[in-house]
């Protein structure tokens, strides 16, 4: 065994897993303080119930040894991860294990991305049921097509660390969300708690460097190279929509700053791993500009995404996804982007990842019909409910006893 490798590894996993708390906090922040205990609950009994689904089914879905349809789901050959060794044979530099525990903080946090487009209205026991759901069904297949063997991986699209598996995944259920949770009765005016959301975008960006340079699966050069165009597009892309919202208000926004930093760290996930600084920095431009106008343009329709989910995720997973293409130098697979002469690979990123897209749509709005037309279940709170809070209404608790009804 490499003990670099598996120090690296394990400490990438940790990494990884720190960051569902911090989107706890940066969603929880966001939201009215009625509603804060909720929201962050959200997020961290996602832990809970996927690590649970992962361990029994959702890892072979993903990653069996066989395909139960081929090149669209894995097999159920691993059930219960039986048939993986608990340690290292002879030949292998890392415990077979490392790979379950890695890609499982991957599958925790993007269900509890969804999480933000239906805050504050959305029945608890309900979202138990979708998460196990979500995963089975959507989850599982996306990451066998990127990573398993599926067909996106075949096609030889490129997507170093998740930009397609979590951002563009979750960003398309968002949207199946919030038409059919639809909007809420009196959204906040404004955040409850500012600390809160720049302390949770502080800790996811802290996270993503295990993240991106984790997705390098070895203690190596990817990996610094990984960990050196995120903060730069991260960096990048805060200081744009900051800039930006200087300029049309007058004012630098830290909610705003912050949201643009998870954007940029969003747009150079798919690159990392193909890219260097000079392709990060452009990733982190575009990021910041396009995920500030998206979140604007989406404020205007009649949708409610509470929380700019598919603005900041879904869009800014599509940019980097396509931008990945681009500016490709050299990937771990030797496959170059647009700039180094292969105009076809900015084509395979575009059909691939509106193919995950469409289909993260539907699998999702059909899961979360069938949910609230089961009775007794159903996806919204009650008015009183959602009037009153949910903190107290599902919780019985309050962040703070001084929170009344802001």
């Amino acid at each position: 065994m490499d003990s670099g490798h598996t120090a690296w590894m394990l400490t990438a996993s940790a990494l990884v897993f720190f960051m569902t708390p911090g989107l706890a906090f940066f969603y929880g922040g966001l939201v009215r303080a009625k509603s804060l205990v909720n929201t962050i609950i959200l997020s961290f009994i996602t832990i809970g119930v996927v690590t649970i689904v992962w361990t029994l089914w959702g890892y072979s879905l993903a990653y069996g040894n066989g395909e139960l349809i081929p090149s669209f789901v894995g097999d159920f050959s691993l059930l219960g991860l039986t048939g993986i060794p608990m340690f290292s044979g002879e030949g292998d530099s890392i415990s077979p294990l490392y790979d379950v525990l890695f890609q499982m903080m991957f599958a925790i946090i993007t269900p509890a991305l969804i999480t933000g487009a239906f805050v504050e209205r959305f029945k608890f026991s309900t979202y138990l049921i979708f998460t196990v759901m979500w995963i089975t069904f959507v989850y599982s297949p996306v990451a066998h097509w990127v990573w398993g063997g599926g067909w996106i991986g075949s096609a030889g699209a490129l997507d170093f660390a998740g930009g397609t598996v979590i951002h563009i995944n979750a960003g398309a259920a968002a949207v199946a969300a919030a038409l059919l949770v639809g909007k809420r009765r009196n959204p906040g005016l404004q955040p409850n708690n500012v600390p809160y959301v720049v302390l949770g975008a502080a800790i996811l960006w802290f996270g993503w460097f295990g993240f991106n340079g984790g997705s390098a699966l070895a203690s190596d050069d990817y990996a610094v190279n990984a960990m050196l165009v995120t903060q730069i597009a991260a960096a990048t892309a805060a200081t744009v929509w900051g800039i930006i919202g200087l300029i049309s208000t007058g004012k630098m926004s830290g909610v705003g700053v912050a949201t643009g930093a998870v954007a940029g760290l969003v747009a150079i996930t798919p690159a990392a791993g193909s890219v260097n600084a000079l392709g990060a920095l452009a990733i982190g431009i575009g990021a910041g500009v396009i995920c500030y106008y998206a979140v604007e343009l989406i404020h205007k329709t009649k949708m409610d995404d509470a929380l700019d989910v598919f603005a900041v995720h879904g869009i800014g997973g599509i940019w980097g996804c396509i931008a990945t293409g681009i500016f490709a130098l050299e990937s771990i697979a030797g496959v170059k982007g647009l700039i180094e002469g292969n105009a076809n690979q900015v084509w395979v990123q575009i059909y691939t990842a509106v193919g995950t897209l469409a289909y993260s749509f539907i699998a999702s709005f059909i899961i979360l019909y069938v949910l609230d037309k089961i009775p007794g279940l159903g996806l919204r709170v009650s008015e009183n409910d959602e009037d009153q809070g949910l903190d107290l209404s599902a919780h019985g608790e309050q962040a703070s006893i001084n929170d009344g009804a802001n």
